[in-house]
C-alpha cells in the first residue's frame, strides 16, 4: 500500500514514529510530506528514512499565494476565531487571544457580537464555511496529490490555526482517495481549530477524545477510531538503561538518595519564562520545614524549546540541583529521559505531557495551581482531564504550604504503580494492548474504503461573485484594519512603506538620470555652438588673410 502522510512540519511525525516504522516493516511505502521544510524535526525523518527503506520525505506543493489563497485565508482564520466564542472557551482567555491575533479585524468584531448573541454563532459559521467551500481548488495541490497516486492520505494535525492542509484533504477526496486524520496530541481537539471537512477516519487516543470529536467537531461516530495513544507506546514495558546510582553519578546527583524530578513546560508564546519560577520553587523547597525537603536532590529537565531561559538564571547557592536533559528524539536521549522518570521518587511540574509519561512509569505527579500560571493550566480545556479522567493523575495544591506538605509526603511514600488514569487515557483498549498495532491495522483497513463524493456547494455562483468582490478590497488602505489581523498589519504597513520608499528611490534615480541627460545634452549643445563659433571665426580670419 502506498501512503502519503502529510504533516504541517517534520516535528509532527514525532508522535507517529512507531506507526511509520510498523507500516514500513509490513511492506508499505510512505512519503512524509510537509507544508514547509525546516530544521525542526528533520533529524527524526532522516532517521526514519535511513532505518526504513520504504520511507521518503520532502516538501509538499505549497498553495499558490494568489488572490484566492488570500481570501480563503481570511475566511479560515475567521471560522477558527468564531469557534473560540463558544462558551466552553469562556475560561480560556489565552486561547481566544491567540486566535484574535491571527484573525482579520472584521471577524474579531463579529466574534464579540456573537458572544452576546450565541445563538447566531452556528448560522454565521455555516455562512463563512459555505464561502470557503465555494472557492476553486488549488490546481498545484491537486496535481501534487495525483502525482503520488497514493492508496490513502493521512494528515496531521489538520486543525492547526492557519493551515492549508484542508486543501490536500479536499484534493484527495476529489480523486477518490480515502483520508485519515491522526489526532496529534491530547489538547488538539479541545484547543485548536475545527475539523471542517470530515476525513474518512479520525484516529483518537481514548473515549474522552472520541466525545470531543463528536461533540465539538460533529464527526460521525462511524468515522472515529479509538486506538490508544501510540506516541506513548515506547514508555511501556521499558527497563532503565542503567541503575539508579549509576544514573545519579552520571548527572551529578548524590548517590543513594531519592530525588525530585521537575519537568518544565512550554507555556504559551509570550507568557513569562518558567526558569525563574523553578528557581524560586527550589529555594522554597530548601527553606521548608517539612521533613526531607531542606536538602532533597532535585533534577530539572528544561523543555527543549525553552532551554535559553536557563542561560541567564542565577542558580548560585543551590546545592544538589542539576539542570539536565534533551529532547527524547533519538535512542540515547530517550534512555536518558526514561531513566530520569524511572529513578525519580516524585515528579513535579506545571502542565506538560511528561505528566502522562510519569504516570506510565508509576510515579506520583504533583503540581501547584497559582494565579500567574492559570492561563497555562486551568485556562486550557485539556488540563482538566488530568483531574477528571480515570480518577485523575495529578495531586494539586493552591498554596506553596500545601504543595510542600504534599511533596514531603510523596517523598516519604513514593508510588510505583500505573494509575487508572493511564488505563483510561492512554491504553483504553487494555493496559497491555499497545496502540501502534491497532492504529496500523486500522490504517490498512482504510484501503477497503470507498470515499463518499463531495457534496456540491449550493448557490456556488453567488458565493464566487461574493468572493471575487472581496478580492478587490485586498489593497484598499481604508479597509485594511477589517481585512487583516493584528500580526499582519505591521507587515502590510512595512511592505507599503518599503514600496513607497522604493518608488521614491526609483523616482529619484529617474530624475537624476533625466538631469544628467539634460546636462549632457546642454553640454553637447554648448560644445557644438562653441565649435561652430570657432569655425566661423576661422573662416572670417581666412577671408581677411585672403583679402
Amino acid at each position: 500500500m502506498k501512503i502519503l502522510f502529510l504533516g504541517r512540519r517534520y516535528s509532527y511525525f514525532r508522535n507517529f514514529d512507531t506507526v511509520i516504522r510498523e507500516l514500513a516493516a509490513r511492506g508499505h511505502t510512505l512519503h512524509l510530506a510537509v507544508e514547509r521544510e525546516g530544521t525542526d524535526g528533520r533529524p527524526l525523518v532522516e532517521a526514519l528514512a535511513t532505518e526504513c527503506p520504504g520511507v521518503t520525505f520532502g516538501e509538499a506543493a505549497p498553495r499558490v499565494p494568489d488572490d484566492w489563497s488570500w481570501v480563503v485565508g481570511r475566511l479560515r482564520h475567521g471560522l477558527e476565531h468564531l469557534r473560540y466564542q463558544h462558551r466552553m472557551f469562556a475560561d480560556t482567555p489565552k486561547l481566544r487571544e491567540r486566535s484574535r491575533e491571527r484573525t482579520p479585524g472584521a471577524f474579531v468584531v463579529l466574534g464579540e457580537w456573537l458572544r452576546r448573541l450565541p445563538w447566531l454563532r452556528r448560522p454565521v459559521s455555516a455562512l463563512v464555511q459555505w464561502l470557503d467551500r465555494a472557492a476553486p481548488p488549488d490546481a498545484d495541490v491537486r496535481a501534487y496529490v495525483e502525482s503520488f497516486a497514493p492508496d490513502i492520505l493521512l494528515v496531521t494535525p489538520l486543525i492547526g490555526l492557519g493551515s492549508f492542509q484542508i486543501d490536500y484533504l479536499r484534493a484527495a477526496r476529489s480523486l477518490g482517495i480515502p483520508t485519515g486524520l491522526g489526532v496529534w496530541s491530547w489538547d488538539h481537539l479541545s484547543s485548536k481549530a475545527l475539523i471542517r471537512d470530515m476525513p474518512d477516519r479520525v484516529f483518537v487516543w481514548n473515549h474522552t477524545q472520541r466525545g470531543e470529536a463528536r461533540r465539538l467537531h460533529r464527526v460521525p461516530a462511524n468515522r472515529i477510531v479509538v486506538t490508544g495513544a501510540q506516541c506513548f507506546d515506547k514508555w511501556f514495558d521499558r527497563t532503565p538503561s542503567i541503575d539508579g546510582d549509576a544514573f545519579r553519578q552520571r548527572v551529578g546527583l548524590p548517590v543513594g538518595r531519592p530525588f525530585v524530578l521537575y519537568v518544565c513546560s512550554a507555556p504559551f508564546i509570550g507568557s513569562q519564562p518558567e526558569a525563574p519560577f523553578v528557581v524560586d520553587w527550589i529555594r522554597r523547597v530548601r527553606a521548608s520545614a517539612e521533613p526531607g525537603l531542606h536538602d532533597v536532590p532535585i533534577l530539572v529537565r528544561p523543555h527543549p524549546s525553552r532551554r535559553k531561559e536557563w542561560e541567564e538564571v542565577d542558580r548560585s547557592g543551590l546545592a544538589d540541583v542539576v539542570v539536565w536533559g534533551s529532547a527524547p528524539i533519538d535512542a540515547q536521549a530517550r534512555n536518558d529521559y526514561f531513566d530520569s522518570l524511572y529513578h525519580s521518587a516524585v515528579v513535579v511540574g506545571l502542565n506538560t505531557s511528561a505528566f502522562i509519561e510519569a504516570g506510565i512509569v508509576g510515579r506520583q505527579v504533583l503540581t501547584i495551581l497559582l494565579p500567574e500560571w492559570h492561563e497555562s493550566q486551568l485556562g486550557t480545556a485539556h488540563f482538566k482531564y488530568l483531574f477528571d479522567v480515570g480518577g485523575g493523575l495529578l495531586t494539586s495544591a493552591r498554596t506553596f504550604e500545601e504543595h510542600l506538605a504534599q511533596l514531603s509526603s510523596a517523598l516519604a511514600h513514593p508510588l510505583s504503580e500505573i494509575r487508572p488514569f493511564v488505563r483510561s487515557f492512554v491504553r483504553p483498549l487494555g493496559v497491555d494492548v499497545a496502540a501502534t498495532p491497532v492504529f496500523v491495522a486500522q490504517v490498512e483497513a482504510m484501503a477497503r474504503l470507498t470515499p463518499q463524493p463531495e457534496a456540491s456547494v449550493p448557490a456556488r455562483n453567488l458565493a464566487l461573485r461574493l468572493l471575487r468582490k472581496a478580492m478587490t478590497w485586498r489593497h484598499r488602505k481604508d479597509l485594511e484594519e477589517w481585512l487583516y489581523a493584528e500580526r499582519e498589519l505591521e507587515s502590510v504597513r512595512r511592505i507599503r512603506t518599503y514600496r513607497k520608499e522604493k518608488d521614491a528611490r526609483t523616482a529619484d534615480a529617474k530624475r537624476s538620470r533625466l538631469e544628467e541627460r539634460q546636462t549632457r545634452d546642454l553640454t553637447r549643445s554648448e560644445q557644438m555652438q562653441s565649435h561652430r563659433a570657432a569655425k566661423k571665426a576661422q573662416e572670417r580670419a581666412a577671408k581677411q588673410r585672403a583679402s
